[in-house]
């Protein structure tokens, strides 16, 4: 049995954003993880800590520790760092031995079985997943942590603004990368990786190019209320 650590305990939490288990907003109680994982909650307080480091949860006066609720300009960044990151990745990709080509496909073929099945948390792990094992694959081993943390954020935008991208074409999109690295067509892959993560940042109900300011806010705030005339 692994024996558990604050790390362990961070990425159990990572984990659950990516299957979209944990929700942006969604408060972490010490005593709850602490039984959870059989620990004390000194060591679920260092887990949470890393996890504030990372920007996943946020601590509030006399409340606790809670989930992050990305911005609109948070998520614009995420997925603009995703873009930077993954088609790099792919820009110096040559044509994949077969066996890194076999086992993205097996990946794809996990996603199919959980798009056909009930299981709505391991179908959004392995869509998110997918990413992260395409770097792995492709032998940038130093990247994945760092992509696992970008797919987690976009995840939360997807979750607080409710994307409408679907499984169904994300696994598709997928299968198109891939078929684009076993015909060695390195330009189409990073190209058609570009514009799956544009069509999932489209996807999500909000303009993401353009968070108000908090001027803008307080001024909407501050306006007058359209009352009915009768009250006027």
């Amino acid at each position: 049995m692994t024996e558990v650590s604050p790390t362990t305990i961070a990425e159990r939490v990572v984990e659950a954003i990516l299957a979209q288990k944990l929700a942006p907003g969604e408060r972490l109680g010490e005593q709850a993880l602490a039984e959870n994982f059989g620990v004390s909650r000194t060591m679920v307080r260092e887990a949470l800590m890393q996890l504030q480091a990372r920007g996943f949860v946020e601590v509030q006066s006399r409340r606790g520790w809670y989930v992050v609720e990305p911005s609109a300009e948070e998520a614009r960044d995420a997925f603009a760092a995703r873009r930077i990151v993954e088609s790099g990745i792919l820009a110096e990709a040559g044509r994949p031995l077969s066996r890194v080509i076999r086992k993205l496909r097996e990946h794809i073929a996990d996603e199919k079985r959980a798009i056909a099945g009930a299981d709505a948390a391991t179908r959004a792990f392995l869509l998110a997943d997918f990413h992260v094992c395409l770097a792995d694959q492709m032998g940038h081993r130093l990247l994945c942590d760092v992509l696992r943390d970008l797919t987690a954020r976009t995840t939360l935008a997807a979750t607080l603004f409710q994307s409408k991208h679907e499984a169904s074409q994300s696994c598709a999109e997928h299968a198109a990368i891939v078929e684009a690295l076993e015909d060695g067509d390195t330009p189409r892959a990073r190209q058609l990786m570009l514009d799956h993560i544009g069509n999932v940042e489209q996807a999500l109900q909000v303009d993401v190019t353009a968070d108000p300011t908090a001027d803008e806010r307080l001024r909407a705030t501050l306006s007058p209320v359209a009352l009915p005339r009768a009250l006027r």
